[in-house]
């Protein structure tokens, strides 16, 4: 038998109707009987079209308020029927089953009318019953039916029913199946999710329908893809697409930006997804001026970000450096000018938007899943360990960087003064390694370390780290705690008239 087949009978039943009528005229053109239901019948008659209801083919009209109107074997028997089986022949003509060669069928907006806040009932009620049995069907029996799941498809399927005269190959249904298939399985994965909302069943569902393939991935010889809404996020002003590593990186400003929303000026630089220069101030201007003096070597090709308005005198500073990304929650129109200044530099507006409260990453043949670091140290949250109890200002210094390291490579040490990044040691095996990688990295760009302060994102399970940062000049100490030597620490804290509070939180981040 051909694996070409000229379409003899349409069933239609479509909540979005936008682009739909083109097709109906055309497979009119073409002789194709026409089956309906409800709006989409109206519809289809509106055009001057004649349409079989569906009801004079099951003999039931619709019921219980339009949830049951396709759920008929005469329905389905004309969607699964193998057209090169002989028994299935046969019970087709013994019950008079129509012959259904495409359906067109899309879905109640479920996750839509979850977004808009609406109650239970109307969310339930979203949830397709008739439509999702339609699709499956459809995609299942592909040999034979062709099956249009989506108003994004209109398009497509028009041309492909007019340059083939009504007739469709193998290969074209095959593909329409899986493209099926794929609205249906996030369909209900979105079903799934608002009811599993608590996460009381240990399951991972998640589906993502806008994939965008990448130049490549991490490396110019691996595949890459970005999977998400890129535009719920950021509004793109300027420059070339971002790259796989642009969106880590981008990932990760935003993440470390988050915790001082809404608080004085404050820019970051970062690279590699840590925070090479780091500032708050008054003005924004000297916010990126004193990051970028924190490491302006590595701050060369990195990605730059902002709590506030971009000015122009910001901007005028940012142009000297070489960066590969630019985000604000807002520029100055004269600002966004001299930004765009350089073709290939990406600048990025920040919206408003909540992340999601779950992180996710591949591990082994598997998959982790964790919920979201939101604790924040906060000065009620502090303990003093130490008989030297840590002034105002050297508070507001180690919650400043305790911010830092949260959302900076473990096992990491972080250096601050005055609202500053001095330095960081980043992603070391040993927490000694990353403290005197600090002390080295902040001595070579000019920082006095005297009356400093250190934040660690565990806690310190010898004095070694607190004895390096005394001889340093570091003043002020803060970490987690609970190593079961934590009073070594303390006392020789005690001893060289050192503060140090306690978090009782780690912030590992691997």
């Amino acid at each position: 038998m051909s694996t070409t087949k000229k379409i003899g009978a349409a069933l239609i039943s479509v909540f979005h109707k936008d682009g739909l009528a083109p097709i109906v005229q055309k497979l009119h053109e073409q002789g194709v009987t026409l089956y309906s239901t409800g709006g989409t019948e109206k519809f289809i008659k509106d055009l001057g079209i004649p349409v079989v209801p569906v009801e004079d083919v099951t003999s039931y009209p619709s019921i219980l308020g339009g949830r049951v109107k396709t759920l008929h074997p005469k329905v389905f028997g004309g969607i699964l029927n193998r057209q090169d089986h002989e028994g299935d022949v046969k019970e087709m003509e013994e019950f008079e089953i129509p012959q259904l060669d495409l359906v067109i069928v899309d879905l109640y907006p479920f996750e839509k009318t979850v977004a808009s806040g609406a109650p239970e009932q109307d969310i339930i009620e979203k949830i397709d019953i008739g439509g999702i049995s339609l699709i499956r069907a459809a995609a299942k029996n592909f040999k034979d039916t062709l099956c249009i799941s989506s108003m994004e498809d209109y398009a497509e399927v028009l041309d492909i029913i007019t340059a083939g005269n009504g007739s469709t190959t193998i290969e074209e249904r095959k593909r329409f199946a899986a493209k099926s298939f794929a609205v249906s399985s996030h369909y209900d994965t979105a079903i799934f999710n608002y009811f599993n909302t608590d996460q009381e069943i240990p399951v991972l569902r998640h589906s993502s329908n806008d994939g965008k393939a990448l130049r490549y991935g991490e490396n110019p010889h691996q595949k890459g893809f970005f999977f998400g809404d890129f535009d719920e996020v950021f509004e793109k002003l300027h420059g070339k697409e971002l790259s796989y590593n642009n969106l880590l990186d981008v990932d990760a400003a935003v993440n470390l930006i988050s915790e001082f929303q809404g608080e004085a000026p404050t820019f970051a630089i970062l690279k590699h997804n840590n925070a090479c220069g780091f500032a708050q101030r008054e003005t924004m201007h000297q916010a990126y001026v004193d990051a970028l003096a924190g490491d302006p070597t590595s701050a060369f090709g990195g990605v730059l970000i902002a709590n506030g308005n971009i000015d122009i005198s910001t901007a005028n500073e940012i142009h000297k450096l070489f960066c590969e990304v630019v985000i604000a929650p807002s520029y100055d129109a004269d600002a966004l000018e001299i930004l765009k200044g350089k073709k290939n530099r990406i600048v990025l507006t920040l919206k408003n938007i909540v992340l999601p409260e779950t992180t996710v990453r591949t591990c082994l043949n598997g998959t982790l899943v964790q919920g979201r670091d939101n604790k924040t140290d906060v000065k009620e949250n502090l303990t003093n360990a130490t008989t030297t109890a840590p002034t105002d200002k050297e508070i507001e210094d180690l919650l400043f960087a305790s911010k830092i390291c949260k959302h900076t490579k473990s096992n990491t040490i972080v250096l601050a003064k005055n609202k500053q990044l001095c330095a960081s040691g980043t992603g070391q095996t040993s927490r000694v390694d990353a403290l005197r990688q600090a002390i080295e990295k902040a001595t070579s760009f000019g920082f006095d370390l005297k009356g400093s302060v250190m934040a660690s994102d565990a806690f310190f399970p010898f004095p070694d780290c607190v004895e390096i940062a005394d001889n340093a000049g570091i003043t002020s100490v803060i970490q987690p705690g609970g190593s079961i030597k934590d009073q070594l620490t303390i006392d020789y804290c005690n001893e060289n008239n050192i503060s140090m509070v306690m978090t009782g939180t780690r912030h590992f981040k691997h």
